[in-house]
């Protein structure tokens, strides 16, 4: 009776809720209406953090007078510990304080860090002396408190990162109802547009951002920036009364650890036949809090033990789990050899920030008079992503699901096979064009100098393009691949595994950095990777990527090739519409006329 009100009234069928925790009606609440907002913090947020992370290794070694290999590193360790931290964010969401106040809080630590940031960066207290040598370690170092202040400070902003990141995308996607096939069609749209807003924030950072930290100042360079995540703030905080959420549903790692520890613990049981025979909450019980139950599956059959029942286990939620929280825990399980084989991509993404902008310095960067800096060529990328996102949305869709029957055209993870197989061509391009830059520089006597090479830094657009075009296939499915494929009740910790590959990408890119250019130093060679650039060898490591990648796509298709979907909800609309159809039937069966 309680669930025909809500259908027939209009309530949310998913169990989100109001800050109060009350029911809400969608017709007040959710939507498209209510991520219009969200959208427009994602805007400046972006802005912000690119208006940062892409100029970051210019101001590095100009500003702080660091090595190649140093500032590319250090760049890495600080975009891998910001994207790494999000893991935290789900936990406290989760756990504590739930999505909307995790996000708050952590955008105001988000908001200190820019400001320390931007104060760092203006004071000529907190940097060293301008210095002009080609060769920036022969200038004056900074100093401990410098470095602390800076360092600390953009630490600060991974912090604040790291609940911002899971929750925002998470809380947008809790504005559409599973249950109601349009809101359910709307979803599906929902990530392609979120990276539309992404790119937009992104594209004005590597345009005129950019351009203005290299040609104006930092000081102002990065205080538009802290301005903007100000107001991405105050965006998010005006569409409060719009917003559904989500109660906090307790720790998702700690009810994955309860099912291993109980599994472990009760090795020796024998597993009945009949699922009917474990430990199962009534349907009831799930429903009334807009949850699904889930039915037993073989796969990862050892952690079915973690039900079993017996005398000693029923007073312990250690000893005794419920069916549905196991095959919440497998499905995260069988998620990581997904996971796992999106860290090379994301060390591919990590180039475009670190190697790819440092080999636009030594090239000739005028058009007419314009001068153009070296982290705007990043903006090739965002726009080819804002561009393959709304065609692949509004047209590939259209005509691949004619022929699919898939209302996403072709599935997530063939989307993101499409990604990978890009990447690979990418840096076969990108090794080919430094090739030829090589041989530029040998040709005109700059190699020993570290001189500019007489070739216009448009020679580097292709890569740049390119690595668009494959973060639009497997950035954008990835996100909603893990949100989507994730139990309803860890949807933050989902997302949390997309975001976190970026984080593990870029400590990849670092290892591989310091590894490669001391290994290709040994025994009196000169080594690839070097602060000259024109002396180094960057066509051999990016060969080296076109490997890496190759056997990364081989580690790709046996995830594949094994991947479980989840079970408990279908991609398919017109599955969803008749699931609602016959729930709404079997509720008007249920009803008792009134006399």
């Amino acid at each position: 009776m309680e669930e025909g009100r809500s259908l027939v009234s209009g309530y949310a069928q998913d169990g989100t809720v109001d800050l109060k925790g009350k029911p809400v009606l969608k017709s007040k609440r959710g939507g498209w209406r209510a991520c219009s907002f969200l959208l427009v913090y994602e805007v400046f947020e972006r802005m912000t953090y690119y208006g940062i992370s892409s100029n970051l290794v210019l101001y590095l070694t100009k500003k702080l007078h660091q090595g190649t290999v140093t500032a590319s590193d250090n760049v890495n360790n600080w975009v891998g510990t910001t994207y790494i931290t999000p893991i935290l964010g789900p936990y406290v969401a989760d756990a504590h304080l739930g999505r909307y106040w995790t996000f708050v809080i952590a955008s105001v630590i988000y908001l200190l860090g820019m400001c320390l940031l931007t104060l760092s960066v203006s004071l000529p207290s907190l940097r060293p002396p301008e210095c002009h040598e080609m060769d920036v370690t022969k200038c004056k170092k900074a100093t401990t408190l410098q470095l602390s202040v800076f360092y600390g400070a953009l630490y600060i902003l991974s912090v604040g990162g790291g609940g911002t990141k899971p929750n925002i995308s998470t809380i947008g996607a809790d504005q559409f109802d599973d249950f109601d096939p349009k809101e359910k069609a709307h979803k599906l749209s929902f990530f392609n547009w979120w990276f539309s807003s992404i790119f937009i924030g992104t594209l004005f950072a590597f345009t005129v951002l950019v351009y203005i930290q290299d040609n104006v100042g930092w000081a102002l360079g990065y205080g538009i920036p802290t301005i903007g995540l100000a107001i991405a703030l105050i965006a998010f905080l005006a569409g409060t009364p719009l917003y559904r959420h989500r109660l906090a549903s307790g720790s998702s790692f700690t009810r994955i650890a309860k099912v291993i520890a109980a599994a472990l613990r009760k090795r020796n049981e024998i597993v009945p036949v009949s699922p009917t025979e474990l430990h199962e909450l009534d349907v009831e019980e799930y429903t009334k809090k807009g949850k699904f139950r889930i039915n037993s599956t073989p796969s990862l059959s050892f952690l079915n033990k973690a039900c079993v029942k017996t005398s000693s286990s029923t007073s312990s939620e250690w000893m005794l789990c419920t069916v549905t929280q196991v095959e919440e825990t497998k499905q995260i399980l069988r998620m990581i050899p997904i996971w796992a084989s999106t860290f090379i991509p994301s060390t591919m993404l990590a180039q475009t920030n670190t190697l790819f902008v440092k080999q636009g310095v030594t090239l000739d960067r005028h058009i007419g008079r314009f001068n153009i800096p070296p982290a705007s060529l990043i903006a090739f990328t965002s726009f080819t992503m804002l561009v393959c996102v709304v065609l692949y949305d509004r047209v590939f869709v259209k005509i691949m699901k004619r022929f699919t029957k898939n209302p996403r055209g072709i599935t997530l993870l063939q989307r993101m096979g499409t990604g990978i197989m890009i990447h690979i061509v990418t840096m076969i391009v990108a090794s080919l064009t430094e090739r030829h830059r090589l041989k530029v520089a040998k040709e005109h006597g700059v190699v020993e100098i570290g001189g500019q090479v007489p070739l216009s830094i448009l020679i580097l657009a292709p890569q740049f393009i390119l690595m668009g075009l494959g973060e639009a296939f497997v950035e954008v499915s990835k996100i909603e691949f893990f949100y989507d494929q994730a139990p309803e009740s860890m949807k933050s910790l989902g997302t949390s595994f997309s975001i976190t590959t970026v984080g593990i990408g870029s400590y990849i890119s670092t290892f591989l950095l310091s590894t490669v250019s001391h290994i290709t130093m040994k025994h009196g060679h000169k080594g690839w990777i070097l602060n000259n650039l024109n002396a180094s060898h960057l066509d051999y490591y990016y060969g080296f990527f076109v490997v890496l990648n190759f056997l990364n796509f081989i580690l790709f298709l046996v995830a594949t090739k094994y991947f479980v979907y989840r079970a408990e909800i279908s991609d398919s609309i017109d599955v969803l519409a008749q699931e609602l159809k016959e729930k709404r039937a079997n509720v008007s069966n249920q009803t008792v006329p009134s006399d």
